[in-house]
């Protein structure tokens, strides 16, 4: 014992040197954690988010957006780009017949065309040829007129630097927010390309095509943006803007940053700075249609009906193709599409302020849990350990991500938790080498203890089994009943007891109890009440109640550590067969008569000993017959367990002693058969509990 005390207390030197300093180095990740941006490790949580799209990509429940591509077929068809712009309005006719709900178009058109017959007049000589062409109508006129009949929503890109082209101006409609426009955090730019003022004036809407380039992919995206001190929308906000007929974008901000940006019923949550993560799909190539079949008249009717267009130049060498968060490389404009039907279906990624904590929470309990429990394992344990704990946060983010669309950062705090086991895995390999030594001497001194110990607590037990009665010797010639007890130990001394003696010539006191707890504690004060509920019972009134209610009194006042003993006692007349018992919360005693039943006497009606000084104990009567039988017990018999965990058992004991009737069997063959059928249940499993029986025959007056 004193060795396996010398062995936890090592462990506990181990565990309290490795634990501090772990408990200090997850204090200060679970603060880098809490600081926000992007983390501690920016590039491995951006991987772990492209994972979850790779392996979780969005489900297309509807698909509203259609992209009108400007691809190598159409270039080859009708020429090079930039095309007349007569040739664009064509394609927008031919568009609008549809009945879209919004034309976005993802060009620029910062200058006059160049192929309008007023500039090809302006490099030619007076003359006739001249006049001619200066009369016809100029085809950035011809391209608004077409504009102004359909629901065409222009395209602008910001610019960081003043460019050719570019303007500090900007024509957009209303954006309504509950914030100073000025302070909120969102994507800037001094400047921007856009379309000719001729065309922005005959549009219905104009939104910035700009989006965020992570080390060249893209992730996010802003669904608002600032020119100057202008508010301006995402090309693909302003598109469902118009789409829906509504008047303005609703931004709610607040000192935090924006929270979310509204178009009629829609309402997007985004980060602070205005953007938004984007849900991609995977590559659907019929979300395109070239422009060469639009302008062939080859669709069917309906096709683009009730859909939001984008026309967009996806020709190799004419426009940059991006590559997304799934690793996709796909045109710009397939981006503010996916962005528009993950609105439309309501699959939003969001990363919410609160996720942060959600990580440092789920950080500090796994942190907690290894410092608690990691000292206290094997090697062995704690790798499979560890590796549980890291499949389970891994499992956490992508479960959330599959299910709510959420972004959690299971990489930032799987490599935290990892810092924190390495942490405590060092501390206690370094302690472990510098108990080496203690423990080698420790050793020898835990040997010599507990041979000590061993031989002091044999004595004890032999000094407590020589304080019980034994009934072979301690009646002899009594013919008119008959008595036997056993008690077992569970450990080297116990807490269960028993007595019996005679008060008087014809009058036998018999008791059974049980002391709360296990070990030295309990056997001395098993002891204690033995000795005490004698002396009460010889030398005051040999009543029951009085006995009982004395007892109780006097090892309440003899308790310092209080303990309670659950008791049965009782006085039988040898001379009539009368029992007179008094039951303090013990198990109720059995009377097995003598034509084979097993009978339950009265159950408890008072408290264990020691737990209600003053309470005054009942007394039970009862009239034995000749050779009918009283069986005491603790509950060290019923619930005994085997190698299983099964109970012994009221049940299997009543079966017993039916089988064995009282008329026929000795209390000395009852109190055997009890014992050897306990041990064939208990088996080689470790003894639960002490165990005692008290068996008592009355033979009869005579």
């Amino acid at each position: 014992m004193l060795l396996r005390l010398q062995t936890q207390a090592l462990g506990g030197v181990r565990a309290g040197q490795g634990r501090p300093l772990a408990l200090v180095l997850a204090c200060l990740l679970a603060m880098a954690l809490a600081a926000g941006g992007d983390g501690l490790l920016p590039q491995l949580r951006l991987a772990l988010f492209n994972a979850y799209q790779v392996h979780f990509p969005r489900q297309r429940a509807s698909g509203p957006v259609q992209i009108i591509a400007i691809d190598e077929a159409s270039l080859k068809e009708f020429g090079q780009w930039p095309w007349p712009r007569t040739r664009l309005t064509e394609l927008i006719e031919h568009i609008n017949a549809q009945q879209p709900l919004a034309i976005g178009l993802d060009i620029l058109m910062p200058e006059p065309d160049t192929t309008s017959p007023e500039a090809l007049a302006a490099r030619l000589p007076a003359g006739p040829l001249r006049d001619s062409l200066a009369a016809l109508p100029a085809y950035d006129d011809v391209l608004a007129a077409a504009m102004r009949r359909a629901p065409i929503v222009l395209g602008a890109a910001g610019f960081a630097h003043p460019e050719a082209g570019t303007s500090d101006a900007l024509r957009v409609w209303p954006v309504h927010v509950n914030w100073p426009a000025s302070s909120l955090p969102v994507m800037r730019f001094p400047q921007a390309m856009s379309s000719l003022p001729l065309l922005q004036a005959a549009s219905r809407g104009q939104g910035l095509l700009s989006v965020n380039l992570e080390k060249g992919i893209v992730r996010r995206a802003p669904l608002v943006g600032a020119i100057g001190d202008t508010l301006a929308p995402a090309l693909s906000m302003e598109l469902l803007r118009v789409a829906t007929g509504s008047s303005a974008l609703e931004i709610e901000a607040d000192a935090d940053g924006v929270h979310s940006v509204s178009v009629g019923d829609l309402r997007v949550p985004t980060a602070p700075d205005g953007t938004v993560w984007v849900n991609f799909s995977a590559p659907a190539m019929d979300r395109y249609i070239s422009a060469l079949d639009v302008m062939r008249g080859r669709l069917a009717d309906g096709a683009l009906q009730n859909k939001i267009v984008i026309v967009a130049m996806t020709g190799l060498g004419l426009t940059d193709y991006k590559t997304n968060a799934r690793g996709d490389f796909m045109p710009g404009v397939d981006t503010h599409a996916q962005m528009i039907e993950s609105f439309f279906d309501g699959t939003f990624l969001r990363r919410p302020g609160w996720m942060r904590w959600a990580e440092v929470a789920t950080f500090a309990a796994c942190s907690l849990l290894l410092v608690w429990l990691l000292p206290k394992l094997r090697l062995l344990l704690a790798v499979p350990l560890g590796g549980a704990l890291v499949l389970g946060v891994y499992g956490v983010g992508m479960l959330l991500f599959a299910r709510a669309g959420l972004l959690f950062d299971a990489t930032s705090v799987v490599c935290a938790v990892v810092l924190v086991g390495l942490s405590l895995l060092t501390s206690m390999l370094a302690a472990a080498v510098r108990d080496r030594k203690h423990s080698d001497r420790a050793l020898q001194v835990a040997r010599v203890s507990a041979a000590k110990t061993a031989g002091e607590l044999g004595a004890a037990r032999r000094i407590q089994m020589a304080t019980l009665p034994q009934a072979a010797l301690s009646f002899p010639g009594e013919q008119r009943f008959s008595l036997e007890a056993l008690l077992e130990p569970a450990r080297e001394v116990g807490g269960d007891l028993y007595d019996f003696f005679m008060l008087d010539r014809d009058r036998l006191f018999f008791m059974v109890g049980d002391v709360s707890g296990k070990g030295l504690p309990a056997s001395l004060f098993m002891v204690v009440a033995k000795a005490l509920s004698k002396s009460i019972a010889l030398r005051g009134p040999s009543e029951m109640a009085a006995i009982m209610n004395g007892a109780n009194r006097e090892l309440t006042r003899e308790n310092p550590e209080m303990l309670f003993v659950s008791s049965v006692a009782g006085i039988l007349d040898a001379s009539n067969g009368q029992v007179f018992l008094c039951n303090a919360g013990h198990d109720a005693p059995r009377r097995l008569t003598v034509d084979g039943r097993v009978e339950h006497l009265q159950a408890a009606d008072g408290p264990p000993l020691c737990v209600m000084d003053d309470f005054e104990y009942p007394v039970q009567h009862y009239q034995l017959q000749a050779g009918e039988c009283l069986c005491l017990t603790t509950d060290g018999i019923n619930e005994a367990m085997n190698e299983a965990g099964d109970l012994y058992g009221n049940e299997r004991l009543d079966r017993l002693l039916a089988a064995l009737p009282a008329a026929a069997a000795t209390p000395a063959a009852l109190v055997q058969a009890v014992r050897d059928d306990v041990r064939l249940h208990v088996g080689q499993a470790e003894p639960s509990d002490d165990l005692t029986l008290l068996v008592l025959r009355w033979n009869g007056a005579a």
